[in-house]
């Protein structure tokens, strides 16, 4: 699955992953909406929330998923019980600037074994939360990073990499009104060789075209896709419009870089 996000983004320059939250979507509604987003275009769905994604609700959500579409299906855990059989691969994530040991090393311990035995791929993630934060920053206890020191959310990227992580996500949190901004986007992508997720606030095509073009890798996508109140023409018309401006975005991005 790694292997696949690499080569995409090298194909590509921009990726969008859907985020589809368990508790907010019954499980029949998820794979509806999963496969409009394999229509449309988007790269894979991660599965997973802040709260209560977890137990049979995940495993029929990502179940319905399975059955409707055949794009990759990622774990997005907000804790140790939002794990199942049924994805394809986890971030395995540490909240590197949460003030509470429990959500940079304590979850991986105490999951580490139930995730080697469910036998599914691992991706080393860094989970670093941006203002305002929202729900998970309040549930993982972070100091949030400030949206005007993009230098800080540079290093603890860096940090990050340093210790071994494959990926990183800038997270403003479900639902915040805007993405982290480009500077600091601009700011972190020019100090990891990871590839770089934008979670959060990624709400319209406009957000998502500034954040690829300002470094990004993929953009996360779910509160604009919960906000159409799963009517499918609104969906499919809300995620085509989104991965069009991030194709375009890529494109552009990878032809500046030649």
């Amino acid at each position: 699955m790694y292997q696949k996000i690499l080569e995409e983004i090298s194909a590509f320059g921009g990726l969008v992953f859907l985020v589809i939250d368990p508790p907010n979507q019954e499980p029949k509604t998820a794979g509806e909406i999963a496969k409009i987003a394999q229509k449309v275009g988007v790269s894979a769905i991660c599965v997973g929330g802040s709260v209560g994604a977890q137990g049979a609700i995940l495993d029929q959500a990502i179940s319905e998923i399975k059955a409707n579409c055949s794009i990759p299906v990622i774990l997005f855990p907000g804790n140790i019980a939002s794990l199942s059989k049924h994805a394809d691969a986890l971030y395995f994530m540490s909240m590197l600037n949460s003030t509470d040991p429990y959500y940079i090393t304590g979850a991986q311990i105490a999951s580490a074994a139930t995730v080697k035995h469910l036998g599914i791929e691992v991706i080393p993630t860094s989970y670093i939360v941006i203002e305002p934060g929202r729900a998970v920053g309040w549930v993982g206890r972070a100091q949030l990073i400030p949206r005007n020191l993009p230098y800080l959310a540079a290093i603890t990227a860096l940090a990050g990499q340093f210790l071994g992580s494959k990926m990183v996500i800038l997270e403003s949190g479900g639902g915040a009104e805007s993405p982290v901004p480009p500077e600091l986007v601009a700011a972190t992508k020019k100090m990891v060789d990871v590839p770089l997720v934008v979670a959060g606030g990624v709400r319209d095509e406009k957000f998502a075209y500034e954040t690829i073009r300002a470094g990004a890798d993929i953009v996360h996508v779910g509160t604009a896709a919960e906000e159409t109140n799963s009517d499918p023409s609104l969906v499919e018309k809300t995620l085509s419009r989104i991965v069009d401006s991030v194709k375009k975005a890529g494109k552009e991005k990878l032809q500046s870089q030649k």
